[in-house]
This record gives structure tokens, C-alpha cells and sequence, in this order.
């Protein structure tokens, strides 16, 4: 979703021909996995964060453009740290240079992103605002959903465009929780309300399915240890509900399309899969193509030359497909791969709790990936998915449904069962034993005192309204400044008091 559209694309943009050069690019890939033409080197990772802006007041501050400008950025290709636009006009997308974890990759990881996330504050000061790494905005409120709340950035508008066509209708945002919300929108503005962390994991082809099915497996995990999106609109609503806000965000099926069982684009998957290409025909069967961005490239005619394709249709496609855990086809310097691009875990709220989730995700995925029994062969996707759902609605405070346990509290699962795989997976990519207890050690803080970012906003917006007798609009305000400060402070949320 980096890539501009331009108006050129879009008034030139022929649908068909576009759906033939999304099956090309298929055939292509298809070609160089039949060839073992993709790169098979060391597992290479990569960070994604995605930010908030806050006015002085806590409210959303529509900044982009301002903070992208003090960062001395064009506000796309040149940008610090691949700094640039997101959705929504309060948000902000950072991307870390990729690298190998062995030895102190994880302490590294740490060291840059508070680096970069110092520079973006103090470019977002200079411009009157704050920056807040949080899962959902919780001073957004309906009254900031106008089509204004999304980026200026066109490759988004035309996002927007193209969802509500599809769609043929207003959106609709209805989520029970410990409070509820029922909210029509014109735009697809409440979406700009997520904020995520990706991290990227590169792996040889022949291993995809394996690496993909393990993170699928223990995506419930993810979800209840690093719950961080508890408020919507004003209301309490699911520990992270950024699941069921992307879910209806971005939802282009019309009302006969839903009834009939047609998937919504953010959606945990149907199968276990055997292969890569599996996930790529899934994309071209069940999702029209929503963004115009045709290449002069004959894929085909590269790959028979021996050459590298960029695969420019079918990758932008593959943007427009909001997986949980998202296969990657990419190129880097000159070389093509795959990767596992894990889009699980909420935005912060610290550099520490962001690394200590990526150890997680590491060290689980490459443990179970190269276990005798894979995870897929132990219990059913339906259970994965029915665990992934239990975690966004109760955070740390879900039950898991687990191999050989049955139904257990997923605070006693990490403890017992899942750090230690984690810190043998850590190992195999080379970790230190010092960054994998540090990091792990967080992990294993959070549950045993029941604490995470999730939590912790719901404690502070209580103490606001019961002991200062704020009101709701308030309280959420008062929250959000003091999560913003603490999270420039770096200590890790379970240390936070209320």
C-alpha cells in the first residue's frame, strides 16, 4: 500500500485486463517456485509500526502532512525510516531497514525503533502535536468521520472510493462488548481508528506452509498477551477490537453477498494451507481488485529471460487483502522471496513491549515450524480461528483451546507451555540467551500480573471517572495523554501504575 495511484491509473484502469495480468503474475510466481528461482538465504525480518497523532487535548490531531514535512521527507519513497502516509489523516507508518535476529538482533531492533520513534516526536512537536502507539484511537469519536479524517494521500481516497462502490452502501460498525457501538459511516474513516505492528519473517518457499500454518495456530496467543484496543467511539468494546473494526472497516460485500457467505476482506483464512500460491488463488477467488496500478511488465516474458518480475499487480492486490498473517512476494536487492508478513498485534505502547511481542512471534513460529508434529495436524483450523476470536474479545483474560489441554487460560499456556518453545525457537535463529530472557521476560511479567495495554487503559479511564469524576470524553482524554507520556518514558506497560 506504499505505492501511489495516480489519476492516469485510473482513468486508464481496464478491469479485465487487470484480472489477466493478476493470473500472469500468478503463472509467474508459479514458475519460479517450480524452478527454485527464490532466495532460500537466512531468515531476514522486518518491523512495520503504525502511529496515532494527538492535539495537546488528547483529541486525533489530522496532522500527517505537517509531522511528514519536519521530518525533511517528500512523505513517500524518501522518508526517515520509511516514514509516510496511512489512512487516516492522524496517522503515521515507519518501516525499519530488514535484518537477521542471531545475536542482539532483538536489543538492536530496540535500540532503532526508540531512536526513530525520539525523531518522530520531536518532529511531531515541532508541528503541535504528540504521537501515540496504540492499537485504537480512543478519543476518535463518530463526530470525526467525515471523509476529511482520511489521508490526503489519493492512493486512500481512491481506497475509499472503491470500498463504497463495492460495497453499495454505508458501512456499518456494530460490535457488542463490554459496551456496544452502532455507528452507519459514509467513508471507511473508522478504520483509520487501527493502528498495528508487522513483523516480517522471510522464509525459503518449501517452508511457507509450515511457518504459515504454525503463526495461524498460536495467533490467539499473540492477540490475548498484546491486547491494546479496548475503546471505540467512547465505548469499552472488545480487549482488541481492532479485529472486529477491520473486519467491518474494510467490508466490500453487499447485504446478498454477506448472506450468501462471501468473505470480508480482513478475515483469518478458511484452511490450513500446503503451499504459498495457495493463499495467492485464494485472494484472486474470493477478492475483486480494489486499487488501479497497471505495470508495463511482461512477467511472463521476464521470468522466461531469466529475469526478476516485480509482480507490481498481483503484490497490490495482495495489499488489498487484510490477513491476519499476509504472504509476502517481494524483491530485494535483485533477489525474489517469500515472506510471512504477521499483522496480529496491536501499535505499542513501547518500544520494549513491541520487541518483547516480536520475540514471541519469533521464537513460537520458528519452534513450532520445525516441531516433528506441526500444529496443523493437532487441532482443527476452526479451533485456531474460534481461539483468535475468544482472544480479541477477552485479551489476556481468554481461554484457549490447546493440544493435549483442552480449554485453558491463556495466561497459564504462555507461562507453562509457550515460553519455553518460544526461547528454544529464539535459540534456533541464533537469539542470545540474554535478549531472549529479556524479551520473553516481559511476556512473562504481563501474565503474571494479568497486565497489558489493554488493561491498563481500562484501570486509568476508571480511576478518571470514579476517583477525578470525569466524564467519559474526558476520562478517555486524560488516558490517552498519560499513556502518551509513559510511552515516550519506555518502561514496559505491565510496570505502569494508575
Amino acid at each position: 500500500m506504499g505505492d501511489e495511484v495516480t489519476g492516469s491509473a485510473l482513468k486508464h484502469w481496464d478491469h479485465p485486463a487487470y484480472s489477466a495480468r493478476l493470473q500472469a503474475g500468478r503463472a509467474a510466481l508459479a514458475q519460479l517456485l517450480s524452478e527454485e528461482r527464490l532466495d532460500r538465504g537466512r531468515p531476514m525480518t522486518g518491523l512495520e509500526l503504525e502511529l496515532d497523532l494527538l492535539e495537546p487535548d488528547g483529541s486525533p490531531a489530522f496532522a500527517n502532512d505537517a509531522v511528514l514535512e519536519h521530518l525533511h521527507t517528500s512523505g513517500e519513497e524518501d522518508a526517515l525510516y520509511g516514514a509516510q502516509h496511512e489512512l487516516g489523516a492522524f496517522n503515521l507508518e515507519l518501516n525499519l531497514p530488514p535484518r537477521l535476529l542471531d545475536g542482539a538482533g532483538l536489543s538492536w531492533y530496540e535500540s532503532d525503533l526508540a531512536a526513530v520513534l525520539a525523531e518522530v516526536r520531536e518532529a511531531a512537536g515541532k508541528a503541535g502535536v504528540q504521537i501515540c502507539p496504540i492499537g485504537t484511537m480512543p478519543t476518535l469519536f463518530t463526530d470525526h468521520m467525515g471523509v476529511d479524517a482520511l489521508s490526503r494521500a489519493r492512493r486512500y481516497r481512491i481506497l475509499n472510493e472503491e470500498i463504497m462502490s463495492q460495497r453499495g452502501e454505508d458501512l456499518r460498525i456494530e460490535i457488542e462488548g463490554a459496551e456496544s457501538v452502532d455507528f452507519t459511516s459514509s467513508t471507511i474513516a473508522p478504520e483509520s481508528a487501527n493502528t498495528s505492528v508487522q513483523f516480517h519473517l522471510q522464509v525459503a518457499p518449501e517452508d511457507f506452509a509450515r511457518y504459515w500454518n504454525a503463526a495461524q495456530a498460536f495467533a490467539g496467543v499473540q492477540v490475548a498477551t498484546a491486547a491494546n484496543s479496548p475503546y471505540l467511539f467512547g465505548r469499552q468494546l472488545w480487549a482488541e477490537t481492532r479485529v472486529i473494526l477491520f473486519e467491518q472497516g474494510t467490508d466490500t460485500r453487499r447485504p446478498q453477498q454477506r448472506a450468501a457467505g462471501a468473505k470480508p476482506r480482513a478475515w483469518f483464512g478458511e484452511r490450513w494451507i500446503g503451499g504459498v500460491l495457495d493463499l495467492f488463488d485464494e485472494n484472486y477467488r474470493h477478492f475483486a481488485p480494489l486499487l488501479p496500478l497497471c505495470d508495463e511488465e511482461d512477467p511472463a516474458a521476464v521470468v522466461a529471460g531469466g529475469g526478476v518480475p516485480s509482480l507490481r499487480e498481483l503484490r497490490y492486490h495482495n495489499g488489498t487483502v487484510y490477513r491476519w498473517n499476509r504472504p509476502v512476494y517481494d524483491v530485494h536487492r535483485g533477489r525474489p522471496h517469500v515472506r510471512v508478513e504477521n499483522r496480529v498485534v496491536a501499535a505499542g505502547p513501547t518500544a520494549v513491549d513491541i520487541c518483547a511481542n516480536m520475540a514471541l512471534f519469533y521464537g513460537l513460529v520458528a519452534s513450532f515450524a520445525d516441531a516433528p508434529v506441526p500444529l496443523s495436524e493437532r487441532f482443527s483450523f476452526a479451533t485456531a480461528a474460534a481461539n483468535f476470536r475468544a482472544a480479541a474479545r477477552h485479551g489476556i483474560n481468554a481461554d484457549q483451546e490447546w493440544p493435549g489441554l483442552g480449554l485453558v487460560p491463556v495466561r497459564r499456556l504462555v507461562l507453562e507451555e509457550l515460553l519455553p518453545k518460544a526461547a528454544e525457537g529464539l535459540s534456533s535463529l541464533g537469539v542470545s540467551g540474554r535478549d531472549a530472557d529479556r524479551y520473553l521476560g516481559v511476556i512473562e511479567a504481563r501474565c503474571r500480573r494479568g497486565v497489558n495495554g489493554a488493561t491498563w487503559q481500562v484501570a486509568r479511564v476508571q480511576v478518571a471517572e470514579h476517583r477525578q469524576r470525569l466524564e467519559r470524553r474526558d476520562a478517555l482524554r486524560a488516558m490517552v495523554l498519560d499513556y502518551a507520556a509513559r510511552a515516550a518514558d519506555g518502561r514496559p506497560v505491565h510496570e505502569w501504575d494508575v
